[in-house]
C-alpha cells in the first residue's frame, strides 16, 4: 500500500524482550542488508527496543521495509512500527496539540494504538496511556485523520511512549503489526494446568498459527508426542482440545491429567525415544543445548515420525542470534533435502525467556 505521507519514515522501532536488544539489532541488521537498504541500528541495553535508521535516499525507508518483511519471519521482535516524528518535549498541560500537529497531512488511519516498552518503567506508562487514549480518539476523529468506526482495512496510527514527555509517532501498515498491545497477548493461566510452561505453548498456538491452521491443525482425535513433558503443562494444552498424547519422560505426571483418559505415560528419556507410529505433532520444551535439540527434531521430521512440531530452543548466554540462525538454517536445509512442503515460524514469545518458540508445519 503506497502511503501519500508528507514526508519519509526514516524509523522503525522494534519492540522487543529487555536485555535481547543486541540480538533484536543483529537480526534486523542482517534482514535489511539482504535487501539492499542503508540504515545503522541504535540499541541500548535493557530498553527494550531497538531504532533502525534508514538512510538512503532511493525511497527504500521505514514505509517501504514493512512492505517488504513480514513481522513473522523478525524473531526478536514482538511489534514494530514505521515512525515518522519523535516529539520530545510534550507539555504536560497539553499533549494533544503537538501529536495532532505531527500527524497533520497524514492519510487516514483505521485504529490508534498506545504502547510502551515492555520493562518495569515502561509498564509504568500503561494508566498514563490509557487515560491519553480517550481524548486523543475523540481529537483525531474531528481531525478526520482517524476513522468514525474502527477499520482495519486502513493503516494503523501508534503512539511509542518512552515516558510521559517523549514518543515516536509512526504506523503499520495494514496486516503488519502484532495482533496485540506491545506484541503481547494476554493469556490467562488455566487454574487447571500443571505448570505454567503451558502458557508458552498456548501463545504458540495464538501467536504463530493462523486461525485457519488452528481449526485445521489441531482437532480433536489426533495424536501428539510431547518430550520432556513432566509435570505436563504443554499435554495440558493439547489434552484441553482433545488431542491424544504420549507423554514421554522419567519424571511424574500431574495425577488430574493422567485422570483424562487422553495422556499415556512413558518414562523414558526424550533423545532416544522412538514412536511406534508417525504422529500428527510434536511437541518438546528440553532444556539442552540448541543444536541437540535441532538434530532430534530434524530426525523426526525426516523419518516422517511426526507431520509438524512446536518445540523451544534454549539460547546460550552470548551470540543468541547466530545460535538461533544457525539452528534454522540447519532446519530448513533438512527439510529441503528430504523434499517437504513446509513452514518454519520462529519468535521470542513473550512467555519464553532465555529461548525460542519453533513452529514447523508440513503442508
Amino acid at each position: 500500500m503506497k502511503l501519500n505521507l508528507p514526508e519519509p519514515f526514516t524509523h522503525l522501532v522494534l519492540y522487543c524482550r529487555a536485555g535481547f536488544e543486541k540480538d533484536c539489532a543483529a537480526e534486523i541488521s542482517t534482514v535489511t542488508a539482504s535487501l539492499g537498504v542503508a540504515g545503522y541500528v541504535q540499541a541500548k541495553p535493557q530498553q527494550g527496543f531497538v531504532i533502525f535508521h534508514c538512510v538512503g535516499d532511493d525511497g527504500k525507508d521505514a514505509c517501504w521495509l514493512q512492505s517488504k518483511i513480514s513481522l513473522n519471519a523478525l524473531v526478536f521482535t514482538r511489534q514494530w512500527l514505521a515512525a515518522g516524528p519523535f516529539l520530545d518535549d510534550l507539555p504536560p498541560t497539553d499533549r494533544l496539540t503537538p501529536i495532532l500537529d505531527a500527524v497533520d497531512g497524514w492519510p487516514q488511519v483505521g485504529e490508534l494504538w498506545l504502547e510502551y516498552p515492555d520493562t518495569n518503567e515502561g509498564k509504568q506508562l500503561h494508566r498514563f496511556c490509557k487515560k491519553l487514549t480517550v481524548p486523543l480518539r475523540k481529537a483525531l476523529k474531528a481531525k478526520k485523520v482517524l476513522s468514525v468506526q474502527e477499520n482495519p482495512a486502513l493503516p494503523r496510527l501508534h503512539l511509542f511512549f518512552l515516558n510521559g514527555q517523549q514518543c515516536y509517532v509512526g504506523i503499520n501498515l495494514v496486516g503488519k503489526g502484532a495482533r496485540w498491545l506491545n506484541g503481547i497477548p494476554r493469556l490467562k493461566f488455566p487454574s487447571q494446568a500443571p505448570s505454567r510452561s503451558t502458557l508458552k505453548l498456548a501463545e504458540a498456538w495464538h501467536s504463530l498459527l493462523s486461525k485457519e491452521d488452528e481449526e485445521r491443525l489441531l482437532q480433536p482425535g489426533m495424536k501428539a508426542v510431547d518430550l520432556g513433558a513432566a509435570p505436563g503443562g504443554w499435554t495440558w494444552q493439547l489434552v484441553s482440545r482433545h488431542i491424544r498424547v504420549t507423554a514421554v519422560d522419567n519424571g511424574p505426571m500431574d495425577t488430574a491429567l493422567m485422570e483424562s483418559g487422553l495422556v499415556e505415560h512413558l518414562r523414558a528419556d526424550g533423545f532416544t525415544f522412538e514412536p511406534s507410529k508417525p504422529v500428527d505433532w510434536l511437541v518438546c520444551d528440553i532444556v539442552d543445548k540448541p543444536a541437540r535439540v535441532t538434530d532430534m527434531i530434524i530426525r523426526w521430521l525426516t523419518s516422517e515420525w511426526t507431520r509438524h512440531a512446536v518445540f523451544n530452543l534454549k539460547l546460550p548466554m552470548k551470540q543468541r542470534y547466530q545460535a538461533v540462525a544457525t539452528a534454522l538454517d540447519r532446519l530448513h536445509a533438512a527439510c529441503q533435502e528430504a523434499g517437504f512442503n513446509y513452514r518454519i515460524v520462529t519468535k521470542q514469545l513473550y512467555h519464553d525467556r532465555e529461548e525460542v518458540t519453533v513452529v514447523v508445519l508440513r503442508d
